[in-house]
């Protein structure tokens, strides 16, 4: 950051925040990594689980590589679910990989070797019946004091939204993929 020194602002009081970023627009899991990196950047120690994603590269994958051990992640979801984009898992096979995403970041969390948990896509496995909303309210329930959750992905539950800190909401306006342009590297995967 060359010479000049920047200030550090500290809290007064540490708290742990439930951040959840939804919407049906652009942005949900980049946002979440860019929190990631901003965590790392304070020393902080962030675990990354993936819910519904895995069966498709991502560049952010690499990317992660690279940030270990600051930043861990685990790519625990089948892809997209049953029947999308050719998907042809049946649900339970999904379920079941949601549920131990779901397992593992208990773990995570309750390790103490993390300042930060990012859910990746759990509202989508939520509101698509991979997991049911006891098991995320007993998961945000159990969450130490001083640990940050972020929760990503469309459709996040009302109750969800309830107990959060922070919730942010994007919204399409425009998106290439409707105009026919494919996903494109390093914007869309």
């Amino acid at each position: 950051m060359g010479e000049k020194t920047l200030k550090r602002y500290e809290p007064k009081k540490k708290v742990g925040l439930i951040v959840v970023i939804t919407g049906g627009g652009k942005g949900k899991t980049t946002s979440a990594l860019g929190m990631a990196v901003r965590a790392a950047g304070h020393g902080m120690k962030v675990c990354i689980i993936h819910f519904m994603k895995g069966d498709m590269f991502s560049g952010e994958f690499e990317a992660l590589e690279r940030l270990s051990p600051d930043i861990e992640f685990h790519i625990m979801g089948k892809g997209f679910y049953y029947g999308i984009k050719g998907d042809k898992l049946l649900p339970k096979q999904h379920q079941k990989a949601a549920k131990e995403a779901l397992r593992v970041a208990e773990e995570k969390m309750l390790s103490g070797k993390f300042d930060m948990l990012i859910l990746d896509e759990i509202n989508n496995a939520l509101s698509l019946g991979l997991i049911r909303l006891e098991e995320v309210l007993g998961l945000l329930d159990k969450k130490p004091p001083l640990v940050h959750i972020v929760l990503t992905g469309r459709d996040a539950h009302p109750e969800v939204i309830e107990k959060a800190h922070t919730v942010t909401e994007t919204r399409e306006i425009k998106h290439a993929f409707l105009s026919g342009i494919e996903p494109q590297k390093g914007v869309d995967y």
